[in-house]
């Protein structure tokens, strides 16, 4: 238990503080399960449930409760398993396009 006034102040604040980033935190987290899962489900409203998540993300770095690399991070992957699960993998394309004849330069003499 702190003994001066200021120390007393600042654990005050500091607990306000914490429980509005533990909020903050939660509310980002919970965003990213729910994408998570509408991604297993197979569920219509994937898109939206990203969405949310990645604006969740984005104001939880603004507000400095998580790091913006992280923030980052994470809206990476699930924009990468947005896209395959929005289009998913063509087939193989190898085999249908002819390759180019190569050509040979003419030597002069």
């Amino acid at each position: 238990m702190a003994n001066i006034k200021s120390q007393i102040k600042r654990n005050r604040q500091n607990e306000k503080r914490r429980l509005r980033n533990r909020t903050a935190r939660g509310g980002a987290r919970a965003a990213v399960n729910l994408a998570r899962t509408a991604f297993e489900t197979n569920s219509p409203e994937t898109k939206e449930a990203v969405l949310k998540a990645i604006s969740a993300l984005d104001k939880a770095a603004g507000k400095g409760v998580i790091h913006k690399n992280n923030a980052a991070r994470s809206k990476g992957r699930l924009m990468k398993k947005l896209s395959s699960f929005i289009a998913p993998a063509p087939a193989d394309t190898s085999a249908e396009t002819p390759k180019a004849k190569k050509t040979s330069k003419k030597k002069s003499e």
